[in-house]
């Protein structure tokens, strides 16, 4: 190999983030065509991850370092989010520590890429597309920090919101309710702002009486005149009990006595 080549090789390497595949239309953006990639995968510094994506030899990498490659790479409108994003800032704490689902939120018409595929993680991917917010609300995000590199994911007041609007199908009453109750230190401006932007109104009226119901302190500071709660019934649980304030049917426990 000659210094130019090996100089080109050491390039890519160094700028590579470990624990992370790179697509293969990034990488000839970057100077690395398909030609050279075949050439550096025949000797032994790239493995294929998929189709349309490498990864360095030897390379270990999870779910997290391709989601990565998803938001960074491809620019994809895809984060984590809902009971995963909550379990990985530590508001789950039953939850096994090995997430075996995997919350994933994007606009409607997110198409991942075919490499993207569950299986190769050892988990499963739950994909919510919904226009839940404006695709323009940037409110509610956070970093998690993974290895050498960081991914966007849900701060836990959008966390808990994308939670409850896959409440009962995907997530559980009861399971949703033991979360929110963890959720002692939202932050009211920021609660203020995705409740106003919030698009569901499922969503809305069973996040408030599921906070009203553990008595958070920071529901006494939002303005509530300002969220639009719709009009009508909507029955979250069948044959359950009809909670008058919030128009919502919720369950009844075991004893008989109100959720």
């Amino acid at each position: 190999m000659g210094t130019e080549s090996k100089t080109k090789i050491n390039r890519l390497i160094n700028q590579w983030t470990v624990g992370t595949p790179s697509v293969t239309s990034y990488l000839a953006a970057s100077g690395f065509g398909r030609d050279l990639l075949i050439k550096y995968k025949n000797s032994g510094w790239l493995e294929p991850f998929g189709r349309g994506a490498y990864i360095r030899s030897g390379d270990k990498v999870d779910w997290p370092g391709a989601l990565y490659t998803l938001q960074n790479q491809l620019s994809l409108p895809v984060h984590v989010g809902g009971k995963t994003a909550l379990q990985l800032k530590g508001f789950a704490h039953y939850l096994p520590a090995r997430q075996n689902k995997v919350f994933l939120y994007g606009s409607r018409g997110l198409i991942l890429p075919a490499w993207f595929k569950e299986d190769r993680f050892g988990v499963k991917f739950v994909v919510t597309r919904t226009n839940l917010f404006p695709a323009d609300c940037r409110e509610g995000f956070t970093d998690f920090r993974e290895r050498d590199f960081s991914v966007r994911i849900s701060a836990p007041e959008r966390a808990a919101m994308e939670m409850l609007h896959l409440v009962p199908k995907e997530v559980g009453f009861d399971e949703a309710q033991l979360i929110m109750e963890n959720l002692v230190t939202l932050r009211p401006d920021v609660v203020q702002g995705l409740l106003t932007e919030c698009r569901s109104v499922k969503v809305k009226r069973l996040f408030l009486y599921m906070a009203e119901r553990q008595e958070h302190t920071w529901l006494s500071k939002l303005d509530l005149s300002r969220v639009d709660l719709g009009k009508g019934k909507r029955m979250i649980i069948p044959h359950g009990r009809f909670d008058a304030k919030y128009q919502i049917t919720v369950p009844v426990d075991r004893e008989g006595i109100p959720a």
